[in-house]
């Protein structure tokens, strides 16, 4: 079954959520800057999208990073779109190192949309919880 997500264009530039792929597990964000450019720094910068999305309740939209702007030291910050949420879709977008510049122009693809299902869970207390091999063991307690 195919879902809808419906998408307001805030600014006459923004532009659809799409895959770059067929087999694309997410869908592009672009940045709306009006024809400008922002350089980025360490510093987190939120990038507008001139996008606000309804997404439907039991869906899950997930920000993720671009790996295409990771290889270059630039990431976003992971999010979650609550299905509540009808504001302006906003990137915080940053550079990992000292030194590391890069600028974003209108238009560039700034991260990835990825939706799933959510499953709706209820939480109870325990005094136990069953063993497993690998226990408590956690921050690579598996390898690397």
């Amino acid at each position: 079954m195919t879902e809808t997500i419906r998408v307001k264009l805030l600014r006459e530039s923004a532009q659809l959520p799409r895959r770059a792929t067929t087999s694309a597990s997410g869908y592009d964000i672009h940045a709306c800057l009006h024809g400008l450019s922002v350089t980025l720094s360490q510093t987190p910068t939120l990038v507008p999208t001139g996008l606000a999305l309804e997404v439907p309740a039991g869906l899950d939209a997930q920000l993720r990073p671009r790996s295409g702007l990771a290889r270059h030291g630039v990431l976003s910050t992971f999010g979650t779109l609550d299905a509540d949420y009808r504001g302006e879709l906003m990137i915080a977008l940053y550079c990992t190192a000292p030194g590391i510049e890069y600028t974003v122009h209108d238009g560039d693809r700034i991260a990835q949309l990825v939706i799933t299902r959510l499953a709706d869970v209820a939480f109870e207390f325990a005094d136990q919880l069953s063993e497993t091999a690998r226990g408590e063991g956690g921050h690579g307690s598996t390898g690397r």
